[in-house]
């Protein structure tokens, strides 16, 4: 499919939807063990409970954290989109 096609949402949609489907299940079922939650809880607290920017510090490094931020609110949200479906 290319142009418009992707817009009207054929069997490709219904695929994509199944494969973010399957992987969020992967986070899940990844981050639901024991030692999962061991890493994602290490992750929160090394990145995402730091500060993102301090001042006098350049506004690249926030961009930057922020970065890294978002790599674990992607994981948490994945696996709470699992839980939901």
């Amino acid at each position: 499919m290319s142009g418009w096609d992707d817009l009207e949402g054929g069997t490709q949609a219904i695929e994509l939807d199944q494969k973010h489907i399957d992987i969020n299940l992967l986070f899940a079922r990844t981050f639901g063990t024991e030692e999962g939650q061991k890493v994602l809880a290490w992750l929160r607290d090394t990145y995402l409970e730091q500060p993102s920017w301090q001042p006098g510090a350049d506004s690249s490094f926030g961009h930057w954290r922020e970065g890294q931020n978002t790599v674990i609110r992607e994981i948490e949200a994945r696996i709470k989109r699992a839980k939901n479906q």
